[in-house]
């Protein structure tokens, strides 16, 4: 099962001509999920050429602008194509409020269910094939919230060899082992799944933390994250000024991955003093602590592959 994340915009605060509003997409398989949605979020989709139109589920952290903005647009271009399911919307308290006057204001036409249900984290917020969505607090100046993809464990690896010495022959009984289910070998007697499966393996984590002072706790919400999304809005020559406005530094990014243990950790939500070129020293500030930061960059596509 593929999962993958879609950096649709990068930039905090205000939109520059290279660098649209953060926005995430995070597609497996057939599933997709957004987090946040900053303008330029529907420009981004098209370049990439995405298939919004499947998108289940929005998580929004907050509803500061720069994080909102594109909303009302995405549930209109919705409106433009046949669509049966209904679209989620996870936020804190305000958002069904934003998204009832966007419609009532703008007019909108729209021609399926939308679900709006506001987040009292922590808490699962969501749940679909094999995984779960869950929110945790975060602390900036409007309620914000994280959110982290988790997968369910998944089967060990079936052991050919195993069967066949119990008796069991290759063929349909074989996917009955995989399935979980316990079959009659060939001499009669009973053979467990566990028999000839291996130990239970890890699905993938996926993590999106943004607008936050530092909390030791997030380290503890996104621990073992296979692919952490986390603000890095400020170097620390102004970390005054990023506690002041209640944002991490991109140093504190790389604290929160090294104690979380995650695999990498792609920085976002930047600052608009920074131009591309400046933003090394952002990078350079968070390796420093974990060697696995990068920086993601509008439409970078992420893979996140199993570890076995």
């Amino acid at each position: 099962m593929n999962l993958e994340a879609f950096v649709l915009g990068s930039g905090g605060m205000m939109p520059l001509p290279y660098r649209c509003l953060t926005s995430v997409l995070l597609r497996r398989d057939g599933d997709l999920f957004l987090f946040d949605c900053g303008e330029g979020t529907q420009v981004s989709l098209r370049r990439l050429n995405l298939r919004w139109k499947k998108i289940s589920a929005i998580f929004i952290s907050h509803t500061h602008a720069d994080h909102v903005t594109g909303l009302p647009g995405m549930l209109m271009l919705s409106s433009q194509v046949d669509r049966n399911e209904p679209l989620y919307i996870y936020g804190p308290p305000k958002i069904a409020e934003y998204v009832e006057t966007s419609r009532r204001v703008l007019d909108m036409y729209i021609n399926y269910e939308i679900i709006v249900r506001e987040v009292s984290a922590p808490c699962v917020v969501h749940e679909g094939d094999g995984c779960y969505i869950r929110a945790f607090p975060l602390a900036h100046a409007k309620t914000c919230v994280g959110y982290a993809l988790e997968e369910l464990s998944r089967p060990g690896e079936f052991r050919p060899e195993a069967a066949l010495a119990l008796g069991v022959p290759r063929g349909p009984l074989w996917s009955e082992l995989q399935a979980g289910r316990s079959v009659t070998a060939g001499g009669g007697a009973t053979v467990e799944p566990s028999a000839v499966m291996g130990p239970p393996r890890s699905g993938r984590k996926f993590s999106f933390v943004t607008d936050t002072l530092y909390l030791s706790s997030i380290a503890s919400e996104v621990r073992g994250s296979d692919l952490l999304v986390c603000e890095g809005m400020f170097a620390e020559d102004v970390a005054a000024q990023a506690r002041e406005k209640k944002h991490l530094t991109a140093r504190q990014a790389g604290i929160i991955a090294r104690d979380a243990a995650a695999k990498r950790l792609a920085l976002i939500h930047y600052s608009p003093r920074y131009s591309d070129r400046d933003l090394a020293v952002l990078r350079d500030e968070a390796a420093a602590v974990f060697p696995g930061a990068f920086l993601s960059r509008d439409r970078m596509t992420l893979e996140i592959p199993y570890e076995d």
